[in-house]
Formats: C-alpha cells, structure tokens, sequence
C-alpha cells in the first residue's frame, strides 16, 4: 500500500493515570447503558404489535446501528486510556475509519427518512398506510445502509492510498480523517477534496431533505385548529427533531469544512460527543418523548 508505517499509536486523553481511569469508567458505563438502552428499544418494538409501524421500523434500524456505531470505538479507547492497547495497525486503523464514517454516513441518511416518514404522515394523515407501505419502508432502511457504505468507500481507498514516513502517533482515541491526513507526508488534497465532497453529498445533502420535511410539517401543524391536535401533532416526531438536532451539529462541525487538518483536540472532545454521549441520548429521548413508546413499555412491565 505505499506506507512505510505499519502501525499507529493512539495517545487517547493525556493527563495522570487517576484522570484515565476515571474516563474509562465514565466510557464503560456509559457504553453499557448505549447497548442496553439502543438493544431494549428493538426487543420492545418487535414485542407491542402496536409499534409494528414504518416510524418504530426505521427506530429500530437507528438503534442498531448506534450498538455498532459505539461498539467501534468505547472497547478499543478504553484499552487505549488504559495503556494496553495503544497501537493500531495500519489496516485496522483504515477499517476502523470507514466502519465508523460509513455508519455515520447511514445515520444521516436514516435521520433524514424518518423526517420524509414524519412528513407524510402529518401532512397526508390519511394517505399514510398506503405512502409509506412496508415495501417502501424496507427499501428506504436499506437504501441507507448501502448508501452509507458506499459513499464512504472512495474516502477510505484514498486513504489507504497515502505514505506515511513518521511520526506514528496519532492524537486521539480511534482512527479518523484528519489524525490521518495529519500524520501523512504524501499529497493530502485528493484526500481532502474528497472529504469535502462526500460531506456535502452526505449530511448537507441529507440535512436539506431534513429542513424541507420540517418545513412541511411545521406548516401543516400551525394549519391545525385545536391546540390538542397541534400539541399531538407534534409529539410524533419532537423526539426526532431533538435527535436531528445534537447529530447535525456536531457532525457538521468535524466533517463540512475545507480542511481537516486543525483542531485535533478540539475534534477529540467533539468525536467523544458522537460517538459516546450521542448513541446512549438517543433511546432516552425516543422514549422519555414518545407516549407510545412509553405505554409500551409499561405494558412489557407488567407482563413482567
């Protein structure tokens, strides 16, 4: 592959070993809860036949793509903070970087389907069933996925394309683009073009079709007469719309930018936001937020 580095050492967060016991306490329970919470939301939609519904389908495909998208970084950073598993080799470290850009990539496109889903069933409440049928639910999740892999592949076979001649330590917790394009003595650009491009295809692209359903909907909420039906009109997707939220912002900031090569500390702390806080706020507000979620789960209760 070019590169006379066959390995990377990850230097994590810097500070005594009392402070990185301290992450690593903070990061295994916070990943802990981030499965528990994500893997409880598929259980409890496949068991209430009334969440049998495009909405809790698309939900479900949100929630296990969380579990994997944490499980790609919470393991290796904390054998990182805890000094036994600092190196990473250079084509784990490419993989680990696409795994985690391609599901990033897939959230961004599942965010802005369950906004078009939310779009369709506000402003055509009668016509929802038979728009968003169960063919078009599956191949729009799956169109997601694919789309996310795919559009990340080109990113990563550049990468893999650069020479790295040392330094090998790499300022953070896992592999990303620009700790990557930081430490590479080849020709950054293409990489860096690319990035640009893919980021603006990716979350602007998808964050577009996000505003414009949301337009719609606030729209057609403000039309309702009754302050009962605008109040319920809007429960059904004020969870989604908190989660769009916290995902776009911090995803933009690392990604949409034409260079990548600056603010590795600050990106650092930023990544911790999405990678670690963000998975395990999301089946909390989904179901804090939702009344039938909610109903739900306290039906599986007292079952129990």
């Amino acid at each position: 592959n070019g590169t006379s580095v066959e390995k990377f050492i990850l230097l994590g967060f810097p500070g005594t070993w009392e402070f990185r016991v301290s992450f690593v306490v903070v990061f295994a329970l916070m990943y802990t809860l981030t499965v528990i919470g994500n893997a409880s939301i598929i259980v409890l939609v496949w068991r209430s036949s009334n969440l049998h519904t495009p909405m809790y389908f698309f939900l479900c495909n949100l929630s296990f793509l969380e579990i994997w998208y944490t499980t790609g970084v919470v393991p290796k950073a904390i054998g990182v903070m805890l000094g036994t598993s600092q190196t990473i080799s250079f084509s784990v470290c490419i993989l680990q970087l696409f795994f985690l850009l391609s599901l990033g990539s897939t959230e961004c496109f599942l965010l802005s389907v369950m906004a078009y889903d939310r779009y369709l069933a506000i402003c055509y409440p009668l016509r929802y069933s038979s728009l968003m049928n169960s063919v078009l639910s599956v191949r729009l999740a799956l169109s997601s996925w694919l789309g996310g892999f795919l559009a990340i592949s080109l990113l990563a076979f550049l990468t893999s394309r650069l020479t790295f001649c040392g330094p090998d330590v790499i300022n953070h917790f896992l592999c990303d683009i620009d700790s990557c394009l930081a430490l590479s003595c080849s020709d950054t650009w293409p990489v860096e073009l690319a990035t640009f491009l893919i980021s603006i295809i990716v979350v602007v692209a998808s964050c577009v079709v996000t505003l414009v359903s949301y337009m719609y909907i606030i729209s057609s909420i403000l039309r309702i007469q009754s302050a009962h039906g605008r109040k319920k009109a809007f429960s059904t997707c004020s969870a989604h719309l908190s989660v769009v939220t916290i995902w776009y912002g911090s995803t933009m900031f690392l990604y949409v930018k034409p260079s990548a090569q600056n603010s590795l500390d600050l990106n650092k702390i930023v990544n911790t936001f999405n990678t670690v806080v963000t998975p395990l706020l999301n089946p909390f507000i989904y179901t804090l937020r939702n009344k039938e979620v909610k109903l739900a789960l306290g039906r599986a209760l007292q079952k129990k």
